[in-house]
């Protein structure tokens, strides 16, 4: 049976609402609020213990699983398929390597934004949770929007495709748009299977993936070093210099700039990732501190060695005209063509990786939509059954990607998915950085994190996400078109079309339906048989 309370403070809440306390002392004092959520204002001795409603046997993720979870996510095909587009973005091999020191500044930042929020407010949701926090008037207006952006974005599908494609070319099979298409809805429906019902060997495999991913981006870091000596399979004529003037050819046109380095972020998009599961994660904030660090600090390294070793083995000229990915390009011309084919396998298994990662994150983004009461019919996509896995919130994600891998036209699919989820998430980034920087002030409330990014380095995230969310408004230059087919501003219609989409909903679900029905909404809080907590919003006739 479940048990159900009223929330006493629904019509009214204070910023600051203690630290979070287990299930049986939240029946016996107060209802916590699963939308406010609560800074930590206690030692860290005891992090990680009753932060939240969360039963300790539902911890599962440890510190080498967060920071694999980090890994996978950010390490997708971005450093094997982007640094093309961003030289051509670029026109110049130094200001492309300027892009992504940039790229990791920001990645960086961000991280140091997303540690603060989760160590102060330590449970599942990720920016929803932060949003929730932060904007509270009008009343529940943020977390409409943000229910429509999460429920809406086809996080695996970019990814879903190049692991089709890279598959295909592994077997030496013709690359078509239905093949391609086809084996990317197997991989996710593959991800979808083993998440929702062997959630441990899910986890084993996403670490296994890990490790892959980063034996193989040493196996280019080191061979880079020999490249830089000359050590390459090509004639000496043939040999690259792209480090000899290198900032020649740099494009001067700002949409292109962007363009670049949102390829660039994408590539860095992820370090947020364990955010999104910290009520399955044991000692969360002493977790978040070291594995998010870890992980980016990492990656920032081993990227920017790996684009300088692509551009030691690789000519400019060759990598704007092949076609292929630079990365293919670099493992024949240091390794022999058969290294070429091999390179293919590569690119699939991190696609994979990064596939089970997004789609484990975004699939507890669903359930806690469900968990608050936002989405309807929200006990169901709250649900942890049968498996004793979020399968419903999964099986949304799965949904809406298999849509979009199916929907855009040939050439414009990977691109278009990548702009999807990237600009939105700049206009995210930039509403809670700005909202940071607000609990800064003497009117935040008391905000008392266990981690402090600091104001700089805050403001430095919300700038770098306003000029990112600005900038794509800016007309491309001729030849300079992020698409083949489409025009540029399409994913910001888009973008704004779903944030528009949830304005809506909110205006009829929280405004007109109670007005017109002689209702108000008044939420619960219901504990289900699992121990874990849910908001309800009950229609309460007026009289």
């Amino acid at each position: 049976m479940s048990t159900i309370f009223t929330d006493p403070r629904d019509e009214k809440l204070p910023l600051d609402h203690g630290s979070f306390k287990s299930s049986t002392q939240v029946q016996e004092e107060e209802i916590h609020d699963p939308l406010a959520g609560a800074a930590l204002t206690r030692d860290d001795s005891v992090a990680g213990e009753n932060y939240d409603d969360v039963p300790a046997e539902k911890r599962t993720i440890g510190l080498w699983s967060a920071v694999f979870l980090i890994f996978n996510r950010i390490i997708g095909t971005g450093i094997f398929a982007t640094p093309s587009a961003i030289l051509a973005s670029s026109g110049s091999v130094g200001l492309a390597l300027f892009m992504w020191v940039i790229g990791g500044i920001i990645a960086a930042s961000g991280l140091a934004v997303y540690v603060e929020f989760g160590t102060g407010l330590p449970r599942s949701g990720g920016e929803l949770t932060y949003l929730s926090y932060i904007y509270r008037k009008p009343r529940y207006l943020a977390v409409a929007l943000y229910a429509a952006y999460a429920a809406s974005m086809p996080w695996p599908a970019g990814n879903s495709v190049v692991f089709g494609e890279y598959i295909l070319l592994a077997a030496g099979k013709e690359v078509t748009r239905w093949n391609q298409r086809g084996i990317g809805i197997a991989c996710v429906t593959f991800a979808l299977v083993i998440h929702s019902c062997f959630l441990k060997w899910g986890l084993r495999l996403q670490n296994a993936l890990g490790v892959f991913k980063i034996v193989i981006l040493l196996l280019i870091t080191f061979s880079g070093f020999a490249a830089l000596a000359g050590r390459i399979k090509l004639p000496e004529d043939q040999k690259p210099h792209n480090f000899h003037n290198a900032f020649a050819g740099t494009e001067s046109n700002a949409n292109a700039f962007v363009t670049g380095l949102y390829n660039v972020i994408w590539s860095f998009i992820g370090y947020s990732n364990v955010n999104y599961a910290l009520s399955e994660v044991k000692n969360p904030v002493r977790t978040l501190k070291i594995a998010g660090p870890l992980a980016i600090a990492s990656v920032s390294v081993v990227y920017i060695l790996v684009n300088i070793a692509y551009f030691a083995a690789v000519s400019k000229q060759e990598i704007l005209n092949s076609g292929q990915t630079v990365a293919a390009l670099y493992f024949r011309n240091m390794f022999g063509a058969r290294a070429e084919k091999a390179l293919d396998v590569f690119v699939a298994l991190s696609a994979l990786g990064n596939v089970m990662a997004v789609l484990f994150s975004q699939g507890r983004i669903n359930q806690e939509l469900g968990r608050i009461g936002v989405l309807p019919f929200s006990k169901f996509w709250a649900s942890n059954k049968p498996f004793n896995a979020p399968l419903p919130g999964l099986g949304l994600q799965w949904l809406v990607t298999v849509i979009i891998i199916l929907a855009p036209p040939p050439g414009d699919a990977y691109n278009l998915v990548l702009n999807m989820v990237s600009y939105p998430l700049a206009i995210i980034n930039a509403f809670i950085s700005g909202g940071l920087l607000f609990l800064y002030t003497p009117w935040g409330g008391d905000w008392r994190p266990p981690f402090r990014a600091t104001w700089p380095v805050v403001l430095f995230f919300f700038l770098s996400n306003l000029f990112l969310t600005i900038a794509p408004l800016v007309p491309p230059a001729p030849g300079q078109s992020v698409y083949e087919n489409l025009p540029y501003w399409l994913h910001v219609v888009i973008s704004v079309g779903v944030f528009g989409v949830g304005g809506v909903y909110w205006i009829f679900w929280a405004k007109l339906f109670p007005r017109w029905g002689h209702y108000r909404l008044e939420r619960h809080v219901e504990v289900q048989d699992d121990g874990v907590s849910r908001s309800v919003f009950k229609k309460v006739k007026q009289s």
